[in-house]
């Protein structure tokens, strides 16, 4: 594995240069973006772990909280071709994915859909019928797309971005576990502080189009590959990795760890889950400028990653137990060995 193997000391010192490079280009991003996102900070840098990671985001939030605001200013930034999807209950899955078509005098061929591009938004997505949201699973996993008898590969990088508003609200379709699954991360928006919102008042996109903004692009697609190749670089040793294991296993095994809050478990994560701790805790250490994975790292990406893989069962929701007490309790009880 790349990342478990011994360095010598001038191929570390090689990869603290390496990684101290692109910390001024992560420092003008957040800047870019918060010259019109303003505040929320944490989702900025849970956005940029799932892009270094390789990995697709989900947000949820009320409505008016800049969800589609955030994700199309990263879009912008990240200089790749961006394209957007409004989920509707009408929508169908050719809409996402394209059609085989035929014209006289052309023969059969095939439209692509918006799905063909380095970022797509898939804005409110739990609009739509299950049906249609697993339109996106091979796109997600296998960065390809089958029309007909045809596949086709995605362009890289391939970044979903998907927008959720919360369950409980009218006209919303919950998003199969297979379709979770995919997301590396589900953040939670949440409301802006006050001292932001005052900020906002100036800033909005009521006020201003996003064009006004001016937002240029920092990154370009092969900026972005080369640092999801750099992320695998960061190192990980053995008791972290057993760390992360065992914070997996405890979503499985709660007893073994004495969880109490384990009972409301109706299903633990499965081994993707351990694979995007593993690899989004590797993308926190670049954005912190370090070369090796540290168990605070793990800390602060495991409740994105465990967030939507953990199922609560009936009792749980009868309690309104939520995923992340959870999450809290096993970050307490697993020890590190």
């Amino acid at each position: 594995m790349e990342g478990r193997k011994k360095l010598s000391e001038e191929e570390l010192n090689g990869l603290k240069k390496e990684i101290a490079s692109y910390q001024p280009k992560f420092q003008i991003i957040r800047n870019e973006i918060a010259r019109i996102f303003i505040g929320q900070d944490e989702m900025v840098t849970a956005l940029l772990e799932a892009l270094l990671a390789d990995g697709h985001v989900l947000v949820e939030g009320i409505p008016g909280v800049g969800k589609t605001l955030l994700i199309r200013t990263l879009s912008k930034i990240a200089g790749c071709n961006f394209s957007r999807i409004q989920f509707t209950p009408d929508l169908l899955p050719t809409d996402i994915l394209g059609i085989t078509t035929y014209e006289e005098g052309k023969g059969f061929y095939t439209v692509k859909g918006p799905v063909f591009a380095n970022f797509v938004l898939g804005d409110e997505i739990n609009r739509s019928p299950p049906k249609v949201q697993s339109a996106l699973l091979e796109a997600m996993q296998e960065k390809q797309v089958t029309i007909g008898k045809e596949t086709f590969k995605l362009p890289e990088p391939f970044f979903v971005m998907a927008t959720q508003n919360p369950l409980e609200q009218i006209g919303t379709y919950k998003l199969p576990e297979a379709q979770l699954d995919r997301f590396i991360y589900k953040v939670k928006m949440s409301y802006p502080k006050s001292s932001d919102e005052r900020k906002i008042l100036n800033t909005n996109m009521t006020l201003k189009k996003f064009d006004d903004y001016n937002i240029e692009p920092i990154l370009s697609p092969d900026h972005i590959l080369e640092s999801q190749q750099l992320v695998k670089k960061i190192i990980t040793d053995e008791k972290v990795e057993k760390y992360i294991v065992r914070l997996v296993e405890a979503t499985r095994d709660p007893k073994k760890y004495g969880v109490e809050s384990g009972k409301f478990i109706a299903f633990g994560a499965s081994p993707r889950a351990s694979i995007a701790i593993f690899i989004t805790s590797k993308a926190r250490a670049l954005l912190e400028n370090e070369p090796q994975v540290t168990v605070d790292h793990v800390r602060k990406v495991v409740k994105n990653v465990l967030r939507h893989r953990i199922l609560i069962n009936f009792e749980g929701q009868a309690e309104e137990i939520s995923s992340e007490q959870i999450i809290d309790e096993i970050i307490q009880k697993v020890k590190i060995l």
